[in-house]
Formats: structure tokens, C-alpha cells, sequence
């Protein structure tokens, strides 16, 4: 086929321009593979061998990269102003008993619901506690730091 590098080039660029719009860090690895897949046809290699390379480059980069990028890219996960409460101190103003499911807390200023970090203890009123993670819309709380 006569025209199988200017495919290979064609599918290059579009996976780079997707990748662009999307940031989710997976078309990337086939426009290495359309790369690679050019680079064999330049060497004259059989179509066979170039749809090869395109898929075992792109699969291998995939599965052993992409990890590694979006971990450093910080990609695929959005933070929160509520997480930077964990390790805060709060303030209990309801008691909090996890059986009964009652229990708030303020914390900067903000009320919140609250479940103590051990089912089997109650927080009183006016306890100071420590914010330890946030299940949905409640922060879980323990008394010791």
C-alpha cells in the first residue's frame, strides 16, 4: 500500500490532537505506536509488521507508563477544599454518636456532619476533635490527634 505512511502519520497526529482535548493521558501511547508503525514502513516492512508495532508499542507504553505519568501528572483525580480539612482541629457542637447517627462538628467556621472514627465512643458537646478523613458529606473524627 502506497499510502500507509501518510496513514500512520494521519493516525498519529489525530491520537496527539485527542489526547490534547481529552488530557487523559491514553491516546498518547498509540501516536508513539503510529511512530514506530511508520518508522517500519519507511523500512519497508510489510503491512503486517507495521499494524504489529503499532499495537504491541502502544499496548507495552499503556500498560507500563501511563501509571507512572498520571501519578506524577497527578492526573484523574480533582482535590478538594474539603481535603485539606483532614488533620484540622473542630469543634464539636452536637454530640456525636455513630448508633444514633447524630453528630456535627464547626470547623473554619463551616458546620459539618460528624461520625467519630470508633463506633462504640461518644464525643460530647464542646470536645475538641481531630478530623481524620471525609466519607461522602461527613467528616470522620476522633478525639486523639
Amino acid at each position: 500500500m502506497e499510502n500507509m505512511g501518510l496513514a500512520w502519520i494521519i493516525v498519529m497526529i489525530s491520537c496527539i490532537v485527542i489526547e490534547g482535548l481529552t488530557m487523559g493521558v491514553a491516546t498518547i501511547w498509540f501516536a508513539f505506536g503510529a511512530l514506530i508503525a511508520f518508522l517500519t514502513y519507511s523500512l519497508g516492512a510489510n503491512l503486517l509488521v507495521q499494524v504489529t508495532a503499532f499495537f504491541v508499542v502502544s499496548i507495552v507504553l499503556l500498560i507500563f507508563t501511563r501509571p507512572i505519568v498520571t501519578k506524577y501528572l497527578k492526573i484523574g483525580k480533582t482535590k478538594t477544599n474539603a481535603e485539606g480539612l483532614i488533620g484540622e482541629r473542630a469543634k464539636v457542637i452536637s454530640r456525636i454518636n455513630n448508633l444514633n447517627n447524630e453528630g456535627s462538628v464547626q470547623v473554619k467556621g463551616q458546620i459539618w456532619s460528624a461520625r467519630s472514627l470508633y463506633d462504640n465512643l461518644e464525643i460530647e458537646k464542646d470536645a475538641v476533635v481531630y478530623i481524620k478523613k471525609i466519607v461522602g458529606v461527613k467528616l470522620i473524627v476522633s478525639k486523639d490527634e
